[in-house]
């Protein structure tokens, strides 16, 4: 395979993640047509359709590269992929259908184990966020394009963790007060990780839980920002695993969360 430049590939992204969000928020306010997967989770003809616009394009840019999405993945045949990409069209379906604003719109490009490209899309709120790199993660925001870190944009006296909207078990918890945490905010989907990417919070830690299609892209783009991301034992935290599925996982914005 040619060397792939990361910066095109994710850049020419942007335009269809934007047109991708336009067209989730249209599908609601027409009324989504809903079905139940055999997992008991919900898919939405907006899934469909945002899956199609994003794996059409990306299809087009990396023909060579395999892209794996939560609505067409055979979970019936191992992942045995090196490069690859992971799709999912939309992050937080319940909070979709139920017409709330924090459902992502992720894809993530995973070169030998990590992801090297993400983009979140949030389009309720207007934001997009995007990484192809170290140092390289940026939101778009009001047409605005501004490069993020994860340096601290709140009083440093606080630690602010997010969580999902699941109440956190007891070992997330006792983590969490591990690092002195002052307050614990729910937020749904993969938006998580962008709010650490972009400093408005310090801490995010799970269980084994969800895919891989549902961390890669804000992983990309925390990670591109200065965060650190393992496992809650401080393992590296990898993807291309046969069956798709997590690890716990343990982000910082930086390793002293007062700095």
């Amino acid at each position: 395979m040619k060397e792939l430049n990361l910066k095109n590939i994710c850049e020419s992204l942007v335009n269809t993640f934007e047109l991708a969000g336009k067209n989730s928020i249209s599908l609601y306010k027409k009324g989504l047509k809903i079905k139940i997967k055999n997992d008991n989770s919900p898919v939405s003809n907006g899934d469909i359709e945002v899956n199609k616009i994003l794996t059409d394009k990306i299809n087009q840019l990396t023909p060579d590269i395999p892209v794996i999405s939560e609505e067409t993945v055979n979970l019936e045949e191992k992942n045995k992929n090196k490069v690859f990409w992971l799709i999912d069209p939309i992050d937080g379906t319940k909070e979709y259908i139920a017409g709330k604003d924090e459902y992502t719109l992720n894809a993530a490009l995973v070169i030998n184990q990590k992801p090297v490209i993400g983009l979140v899309g949030v389009p309720k709120k207007g934001r997009l966020f995007y990484s192809y790199g170290e140092g390289k993660s940026f939101l778009k925001e009001k047409e605005i394009i501004k490069k993020i870190s994860c340096q601290k944009k709140t009083d440093s006296t606080e630690i602010k963790a997010v969580s999902s909207v699941i109440k956190p078990s007891d070992i997330i918890l006792n983590k969490l007060k591990s690092f002195n945490v002052t307050s614990i905010s729910k937020v749904a989907s993969s938006y998580k990780f962008c709010l650490i990417a972009n400093g408005e919070f310090d801490i995010y830690a799970a269980k084994e839980r969800a895919n891989e299609w549902d961390y890669a892209a804000g992983h990309a783009v925390a990670e591109g920002a200065g965060a650190t991301i393992t496992t809650l034992d401080g393992k590296p935290f990898l993807y291309g695993k046969e069956d798709y599925k997590n690890p716990s996982l343990l982000i910082l914005r930086s390793k002293n969360l007062n700095d």
